[in-house]
């Protein structure tokens, strides 16, 4: 069974459409995190990773479903990529330079969301902020997370994607320095914050238009999912680090500092990307 996105699968318009529907698809999410801290501040880091689970449960799997279509029965007149098995994409992907950037550039964006989630509320508390400021820091994340995903979803038709991804990186790396070099307020919570929202999921749309772009739709789950592995292995790290080292020293500030390593580094990294399908033989007619 394969998942037919849109109408227009494996043209150059359907790899835009991926796009798209991952800037948009982002933007929901948001939505819970923007009104769960307000509603229960102190609990919010512990229900939130649960809560932003329930869409992809009850409404994604089922429209899936609906929207499978069966596999094509001939392959004779097929692209090479229409041909492609599971482990041939794989191979082709990781041994692809700007595939394997990409990816080692989505582990720090993982690595940062989930440092900020999970410890962020116990850092303000722990320079005088309250619980009630906490969940407004958390919500400012969530409201502006859906005008970046969204604003980037329409920006990277206009400039080159590896460009955005290193602005993005960059910028929370100039973002997180300022906020740690100053004494933290009420004020400059919720505006790191704000600033926070605005690059939190904006780096997705740019990263799976580029595997959309470097390897077409047919293994495009696969691969963007292997991307996600990634983001995920950066989260785990972000969080659990993040509790070994203020154990270990009473403060998060060592890794506020690698969180703006990781960031200038993914900013290099994605510079390199080449933003072009991958070399594929053509097929010779008989």
């Amino acid at each position: 069974m394969r998942i037919q996105i849109c109408a227009c699968q494996g043209s150059s318009s359907c790899k835009a459409c991926c796009a798209r529907c991952c800037a948009i698809g982002t933007a929901p999410s948001a939505a819970t995190d923007a009104v769960l801290p307000l509603a229960l501040p102190e609990v919010a880091p512990c229900l939130l990773p649960i809560v932003e689970m329930l869409p992809i449960q009850y409404f994604v799997i089922p429209l899936a479903l609906a929207l499978s279509t069966p596999p094509v029965a001939s392959t004779a007149n097929a692209a090479p990529a229409d041909q492609q098995t599971f482990t041939k994409a794989l191979a082709e992907a990781f041994g692809h330079r700007s595939y394997v950037l990409l990816v080692l550039g989505f582990f720090t964006c993982g690595f940062q969301l989930a440092f900020i989630t999970v410890h962020l509320p116990a850092f303000l508390v722990d320079n005088g902020i309250s619980t009630q400021i906490g969940g407004w820091v958390i919500a400012a994340i969530g409201l502006f997370n859906i005008v970046g995903s969204l604003s980037v979803g329409w920006l990277q038709n206009f400039f080159p994607k590896r460009y955005l991804l290193s602005v993005i990186y960059f910028s929370r790396a100039l973002a997180t320095v300022a906020f740690i070099s100053f004494p933290v307020t009420p004020f400059s919570a919720i505006a790191f914050g704000a600033v926070s929202g605005l690059l939190w999921l904006s780096s997705v749309p740019p990263t799976s238009a580029l595997v959309a772009l470097m390897f077409g739709t047919r293994w495009f789950s696969t691969l963007y999912g292997f991307a996600f592995v990634s983001h995920q292995v950066g989260g785990f790290l972000g969080v659990w680090l993040g509790g070994v080292v203020f154990e270990q020293f009473g403060s998060y500030t060592p890794i506020w500092w690698l969180s703006v390593l990781f960031g200038v580094l993914s900013a290099l990294i994605n510079l390199p990307i080449v933003e072009a399908p991958v070399a594929r033989p053509v097929a010779q007619p008989a």
